[in-house]
């Protein structure tokens, strides 16, 4: 699809701005809202839609998958042997990344000249890319693999909901994407095409929402309640947002004095920049050009650009494994 307008927001809270984000746009209503990754809680929607501060309409993402799975027995079986073998390839991903950076770490601490440190620093973030690169490439051919065996659009029940979301979208201005489960939210996305039914319709996605549309989407959390704390590459992202890492909610997840790291990780993700969106944050993009932004940059000499503006600069070509 030809995107148009997307507009990358901070985390909501509980004092929202994403209704004077779509007032600014010149957004009216009805909208169309997805709060799939929120699975369960999907339609435990008053106070959203009360935000937007106009008519809006939710799709029911999560509310038709199950009505697919437990209607289409046999693609079933096959979607959930595909997320198997996508939870397995993440976690020998996760193994071989933990290798890395246990090696990263005992170089790191030898006492050898700087310009030795140096070299051996660029191997480990080369060590990072490959492996990064690699994951996302074989999550791609996976994923492509089972829509070309599945046509999904020739099965009767997936066809009867992307007609419905199709005709919800045509009497709507535009589209919200909220945050949650970023797995789920994908997913489904996928699943109804959703993106490619919306054709260019300004889309408005906040924290999981917003990072499911950039070429990668990166977990991270320098905090974690438990595990290691070495980010990692989820898949490709939908690819209406290129060119950017989106990292919501920094404060509790990034340990912004940590400027070895924070080198290390945006050195790791280039040539994309890594954005760090608190509440209040934006990132638009018009016919996929970062025309404006107001958020926080993490920069490959481990430093933090507050008050980073953007530079206006089109991708031409997408990251590796990245899906459009």
């Amino acid at each position: 699809m030809k995107p148009g307008t997307v507009v990358l927001l901070g985390p909501q809270g509980t004092t929202p701005d994403i209704g004077a984000v779509l007032a600014d746009h010149g957004i009216r209503g009805p909208v169309a809202l997805v709060r799939a990754g929120y699975q369960e809680r999907e339609a435990e929607d008053e106070a959203m839609k009360a935000s937007f501060g106009m008519p809006a309409v939710n799709l029911d993402l999560h509310k038709r998958s199950v009505e697919v799975f437990r209607g289409d027995p046999d693609f079933t079986v096959a979607y959930q042997a595909r997320q198997q073998r996508l939870r397995h390839m993440q976690t020998f991903y996760r193994v071989r990344l933990d290798k890395i950076e246990d090696a990263a770490r005992t170089v790191s601490v030898r006492y050898v000249e700087p310009e030795l440190l140096a070299q051996e620093e660029k191997v480990s973030v080369d060590q990072f890319r490959h492996l990064d690169a690699d994951h996302v490439e074989r999550c791609d051919a996976l994923r492509a693999a089972f829509a070309r065996n599945w046509r999904l659009s020739d099965r009767p029940l997936i066809a009867r909901h992307r007609e419905e979301i199709r005709a919800i979208l045509a009497t709507c201005e535009a589209l919200v994407i909220a945050g949650g489960h970023v797995a789920s939210l994908l997913n489904r996305l996928a699943l109804f095409d959703v993106l490619q039914l919306a054709a260019a319709k300004p889309v408005f996605a906040w924290a999981a929402g917003a990072m499911v549309l950039t070429d990668r989407i990166v977990l991270f959390h320098d905090y974690p309640p438990y595990g290691s704390d070495i980010a990692q590459v989820l898949d490709a992202g939908l690819g209406l947002a290129r060119g950017v890492v989106v990292l919501p909610d920094p404060r509790r997840r990034i340990n912004m004095d940590a400027r070895g790291g924070i080198q290390r990780f945006a050195r790791r993700m280039a040539p994309a920049t890594c954005v760090a969106m608190e509440h209040g944050s934006r990132m638009t993009f018009e016919l996929g050009v970062l025309v404006r932004a107001s958020a926080a940059r993490l920069t490959t000499t481990g430093e933090v650009e507050a008050g980073w503006k953007g530079s206006p600069s089109r991708f031409s070509s997408p990251v590796i494994g990245s899906r459009r």
